[in-house]
């Protein structure tokens, strides 16, 4: 699949654009603050609902402007498909797929299939917990309706049980209506420690094949889920912790605290590892992404590069570009040398100023 084309109005500085990709290598050049990222928040948009950045819709829009749209058109197995956002000051945003609207943003996931590599991204290692749960459910949700399902589920019986341990701390006689809440909890609770665990298990062995790769076959991670408990015993840990989590007004158990670990030669790379081994195992898990969503959907995802490279030395240059056969690359960058130095092929360069975008000839 890929991106053919993306046209905006009064998207974050683009008051109007219109631009064709190449299915091939596209390289986003320019100064820093021209609104080189904001294209590729925009094909993210298009594919997740969401921004990578975390901002709200609202903040999406024009300084100044009530309304903003994204019109995307993706090429997937000979077919295209054109999904168009309407995102409006005050409002729930609108999505179309062929001009269809969908009932629910979450019919959207899985038409594009998209991988964002940010230069946060190779700290994914060293941060908390939060940002590698993060990394699992993106994916996970892109690929699998049913756990989209599943976390927005446990995400709304996880906010009203914490709500209603707040209350108890007041109200003791609320007690028994934590029932109704913890069953829910478990039940979607399982299903998602389940799922999680299963992607790992096919995620770990491309990790550590391309760490390999990267470290000249001079390390191997081991890559584990870790649940901060098993789908058998989150019921009864649920129950026990239950005088507790009254006392800190949240609950202290459940998948919303998993974790990944990555170990070399016993060694946890989170804690002990240099940063050179944080960077390769971070770069490995990105790029292994690449490879278990395609053996997935029987596609290619849409990779998307937000200043990286100038992030990598050399070597993890040369591993990552030469990683990009055959996948749609959209890349931002503020100058061409590292393209040029590691012979990179460009099929198409667009050209970045002041929320204006404009494909130039290659010399």
């Amino acid at each position: 699949m890929y991106i053919s084309s993306i046209d905006l109005s009064d998207f974050r500085n683009y008051h109007s654009l219109s631009l064709e990709f190449d299915p091939g290598n596209n390289i986003i050049f320019g100064d820093n603050a021209q609104g080189k990222t904001n294209l590729l928040e925009a094909c993210f948009v298009s594919a997740t609902t969401r921004s990578h950045r975390g901002s709200k819709d609202s903040e999406l829009i024009s300084f100044g402007a009530e309304e903003a749209h994204i019109r995307t058109k993706v090429e997937k197995q000979g077919r295209e498909t054109a999904i168009d956002f309407h995102l409006k000051q005050g409002k729930k945003k609108g999505i179309a797929v062929n001009h269809v609207p969908l009932k629910r943003s979450a019919d959207l996931f899985g038409i594009l299939n998209i991988i964002l590599f940010s230069p946060e991204d190779l700290n994914i290692i060293k941060e908390g917990p939060s940002e590698r749960r993060r990394f699992m459910d993106m994916e996970l949700c892109q690929l699998d309706r049913v756990y989209l399902s599943d976390l927005t589920n446990y995400r709304k019986a996880l906010n009203q049980r914490n709500a209603l341990l707040k209350d108890l701390y007041y109200d003791k006689s609320l007690e028994g209506t934590l029932d109704a809440w913890d069953l829910q909890l478990v039940n979607y609770g399982k299903k998602l420690i389940d799922r999680r665990a299963k992607f790992i298990e096919d995620l770990a062995p491309i990790v550590s094949s391309l760490h390999r790769e990267i470290s000249d076959r001079k390390e191997e991670p081991l890559v584990a889920y870790e649940p901060a408990v098993s789908a058998g015993a989150f019921e009864e840990s649920l129950f026990m912790a239950r005088d507790r989590d009254i006392r800190l007004g949240s609950t202290s158990v459940g998948p919303h605290r998993d974790d990944i670990s990555f170990a070399i030669d016993g060694r946890d790379i989170r804690t002990y590892g240099s940063e050179g081994q944080k960077r390769t195992c971070a770069l490995s898990l990105k790029l292994s992404e690449i490879r278990l969503v395609e053996s997935l959907i029987d596609d290619k995802p849409v990779l998307l590069l937000d200043d990286v490279l100038s992030e990598l030395d050399r070597s993890r240059q040369n591993l990552l570009l030469s990683s990009l056969s055959d996948v749609q690359t959209i890349i931002t960058c503020t100058g061409l040398d590292d393209f040029v130095e590691n012979r990179f092929r460009t099929d198409r360069l667009i050209h970045v100023v002041a929320g204006t975008a404009e494909v130039v000839e290659k010399e």
